[in-house]
């Protein structure tokens, strides 16, 4: 009797520890395979670039936790290339990788619109493929605004109000506003990286997270979309892989083929982890 009694205390010990490691224990896979890029991050570093080339070398630097992606699957991080469109007064950045040889994806666009003499916005969006619908994110300044309290007719109160930040003094925006400048292809590829960049081993979301939490008090997520004009240059010239399945709460979706063709399969299954499927045998490039 004391032996039946011992075990069945074991076994609720046991499962009341179980039970808390899952509540208390954060996940390691973000719900989209894009979280593993910070937009945040990017935009700060695309604000104190002088040129497309040196943004393109900041992102790809390990210690700017910046870039976690791996969508190739082979272990490492993959390289980030920067390219430039331009139509009038609009630019559009795309930022993009290589899963292979042959195929492309691209990961977000900066869209910078000039509204002025001498003032200009931007946003940048994250590409569907790896994040949620309508992941915006822009330039936060934080004013107050002085408000009579619905306490009392001598009491008041300030709120928060977020203003829409001038980025025309940006080192980078202004060079690609210079009368010389030309629009970017990158150089690189799949397989043909700069001398610079090696590449290192994608570090556990969770970690990747707090990495770049700093990136977060300036860049703020949207809802708006405020660059409508760099949308429509883009939107023809997107690059996503032709086959691409990523996770979230309640289907997995698959897309294939081109984006008029394109054939969408639901499951009731549970989602796998988000990953890149490639056919045929995997090839590294390493």
């Amino acid at each position: 009797m004391k032996k039946t009694t011992l075990f069945f205390l074991l076994a609720i010990a046991m499962f009341c520890q179980t039970s808390f490691a899952q509540q208390t224990t954060p996940t390691d896979n973000p719900e989209y395979t894009g979280e593993n890029f910070s937009l945040e991050g990017a935009l700060a570093l695309f604000k104190k670039s002088n040129s497309l080339e040196e943004f393109e070398k900041l992102i790809n630097e390990e210690n700017n936790n910046v870039n976690n992606l791996d969508l190739n699957g082979d272990g490492e991080t993959d390289f980030v290339t920067v390219e430039s469109l331009k139509e009038g007064d609009t630019h559009v950045i795309v930022l993009k990788t290589f899963l292979n040889d042959k195929e492309k994806q691209d990961i977000a666009t900066i869209g910078i619109e000039k509204t002025g003499k001498e003032e200009a916005i931007l946003q940048i969006e994250g590409d569907e493929e790896l994040y949620a619908a309508n992941t915006i994110v822009e330039p936060a300044e934080i004013d107050e605004k002085l408000e009579k309290s619905k306490g009392g007719p001598s009491t008041y109160e300030y709120y928060p109000i977020r203003q829409i930040v001038n980025v025309w003094f940006w080192p980078s925006v202004r060079y690609l506003y210079a009368p010389v400048y030309v629009v970017r292809v990158s150089p690189y590829r799949y397989g043909y990286y700069p001398p610079y960049w090696k590449p290192w081993r994608a570090q556990r979301y969770t970690i990747f997270y707090g990495r770049n939490n700093g990136y977060r008090n300036y860049y703020h997520r949207t809802p708006t979309h405020r660059v409508v004009i760099a949308k429509k240059v883009y939107a023809p010239r997107r690059n996503y892989s032709t086959v691409v399945v990523h996770k979230n709460r309640r289907t997995t979706v698959i897309k294939q083929g081109p984006a008029r063709n394109s054939k969408v399969v639901r499951s009731t299954r549970p989602a796998p982890k988000a990953k890149v499927i490639k056919k045929g045998k995997p090839t590294r490039g390493r």
